[in-house]
């Protein structure tokens, strides 16, 4: 048997529950993987909120996008990115369903392997996060010696984001709570207190300008600073605020309606996400762990959304 998360009907997170559920088998091209960690990403709540619907029908929902753990049994030809897969590989899961689990079958080619010395914690909280960044950055083409700004940079899209951008050889201007400011200099970002007279002082920050801006946040004041500041509409990117963009002339990536999704955009930048990991150049910021009885409380954290870096469910 295998301990697993569901959403057991739509509301706050008192409506997840840990069951018991029989141990699955994987069928041709899949395999079993036994996992050691599991990231909480803001999508998770937002599946069992209502606020995407309310069928009955999809009830009790798994919950959990990326994983990371150790493959237990393969079925035939299982095969991922990186070459066949074998029992004992160490891996990185993503995209995984149902990933808040003791275990879980994936496709093989949703399995990358994981870095040699890796935590499994940073191991888990790696891809969604990073793949999101590279999709914002390639989709604002930002290119060495220009100036991006980026809201919530000490999220966990943020701080991928910021690493990514420095590693252009972009200057990197990076919205941010105080207490992060540190956090954010430390990765070569400038950090910027959000609130009212932001558009200010990123101009005081970059007097040459802004070319680009990640709005990784979706509030009203990111999108209207990011409109007051960069000049190109179209390189002005939001994975949130898919209320807006259409009116604003912005663009927007990820699972929103009408955002575009950059499936293959995404899955090639898994394997050069874990390289820059392996060489040490990307860092994953793990702000808290917690077992995986405590789902509930995971999620009000990143619900509370001060979360800095990633949350983790340890299985």
């Amino acid at each position: 048997m295998s301990k697993v998360v569901v959403a057991t009907a739509f509301g706050g997170p008192e409506v997840l529950s840990v069951v018991d559920r029989p141990s699955p088998e994987p069928a041709a091209g899949e395999a079993r993987v036994a996992v050691r960690a599991a990231a909480v990403n803001p999508i998770d709540y937002k599946l069992y909120s209502g606020a995407w619907g309310r069928d009955p029908n999809v009830l009790p929902r798994r919950l959990g996008a990326e994983a990371a753990g150790v493959v237990t049994a393969v079925g035939e030809g299982a095969r991922g990115p990186a070459g066949d897969l074998a029992v004992g590989d160490e891996v990185i899961v993503y995209p995984a369903s149902g990933g808040y689990a003791q275990e879980i079958v994936a496709p093989g080619d949703a399995l990358v392997p994981k870095p040699a010395g890796m935590p499994w914690a940073q191991a888990a909280g790696l891809l969604l996060t990073g793949v999101t960044a590279v999709h914002a950055l390639e989709t604002v083409q930002l290119e060495a010696g220009e100036t991006v700004l980026i809201h919530g940079g000490a999220g966990g899209v943020g701080l991928m984001a910021v690493q990514l951008a420095a590693l252009r050889g972009a200057t990197v201007l990076a919205t941010a709570s105080p207490r992060n400011h540190d956090l954010l200099h430390g990765f070569g970002a400038v950090p910027i207190s959000y609130g009212p007279g932001l558009a200010d002082r990123v101009r005081q920050a970059a007097p040459g300008g802004v070319a680009a801006a990640l709005d990784l946040v979706g509030t009203d004041e990111a999108v209207d600073v990011s409109l007051e500041l960069v000049a190109d509409r179209n390189r002005i990117v939001t994975i949130a605020a898919f209320g807006r963009f259409q009116e604003a002339g912005i663009r927007a990536i990820g699972g929103g309606t009408g955002a575009d999704p950059g499936t293959e955009l995404r899955a090639a930048a898994r394997l050069q996400l874990t390289e820059l990991w392996a060489q040490g150049k990307l860092r994953v910021v793990v702000d808290r762990t917690y077992p995986l009885d405590e789902v509930a409380d995971a999620h009000r954290e990143i619900k509370a959304g001060h979360a800095t870096g990633k949350i983790v469910l340890v299985p």
